[in-house]
């Protein structure tokens, strides 16, 4: 099956990339992300683009960007992600990946969205035990916090190394997998990369997010 997989750059992406390379019946053509217009970066991530086309290159996969509006509303978000999916069915792609893990709610969502399309969803770690899965990824991966909820977390927690030690230190409410959105992370190597990427933290910076504010780390190259 000729597979794209929705990209966040974040470690549950990165799992079930590396899932999927080990399955026979599964293809992977591709990495399809979104990036606001005016910033080039992520929305929750806050991750630039430049370090997500670096990520795809050391991942010897193709990578393309929906541009977002600042601020786009849900009708703007559908839009220009149904372009993208349409694109994709007139190039011969079978189906589209989500590293989803356990909420149904977001599950039901993306399979109203490709229900009248060409593709099928795809969910290779859907069930999956967040703790078990988490544990697993700090032996095989390393990957950088790059967001936290300013709610759940004060600003010293953007920027660490997602670990044993950071899954130790999580308040009992948070997820191991932050599946909930309560933090999001860069992954810069393990077994999915031709050759791992060399990242550093820079500022950290804390913006409103909705009714709340999240924490930011920047990450540069080199």
């Amino acid at each position: 099956m000729r597979t794209v997989l929705s990209w966040s750059g974040g470690k549950d992406a990165a799992y079930a990339l590396a899932e999927m390379r080990r399955a026979d019946s599964v293809t992977v053509k591709g990495l399809l992300t979104t990036v606001a217009a005016d910033t080039g970066r992520s929305s929750m991530h806050g991750v630039r683009r430049e370090l997500y086309e670096r990520q795809a290159a050391a991942l010897d996969l193709p990578i393309e960007f929906v541009e977002l509006p600042t601020e786009p509303t849900n009708e703007a978000y559908e839009r220009v992600m149904a372009a993208a999916i349409e694109s994709y069915a007139t190039r011969g792609i079978d189906r589209i990946a989500f590293a989803d893990l356990l909420l149904d709610d977001v599950r039901a969502y993306r399979e109203a969205r490709l229900s009248d399309t060409d593709l099928d969803g795809y969910w290779p770690l859907w069930g999956r035990d967040t703790t078990t899965l988490a544990a697993d990824f700090v032996e095989r991966f390393a990957a950088t916090v790059v967001s936290v909820d300013g709610d759940l977390f004060d600003r010293s927690f953007a920027g660490r190394a997602f670990d044993a030690e950071f899954l130790a230190d999580l308040p009992e409410v948070v997820d191991p997998c932050g599946e909930n959105g309560e933090f999001h992370t860069f992954v810069w190597d393990g077994p999915i990369f031709e050759d791992g990427m060399q990242v550093r933290t820079g500022e950290t910076v804390t913006r409103a997010v909705g009714d709340g504010e999240f924490h930011y780390c920047e990450l540069v190259t080199g």
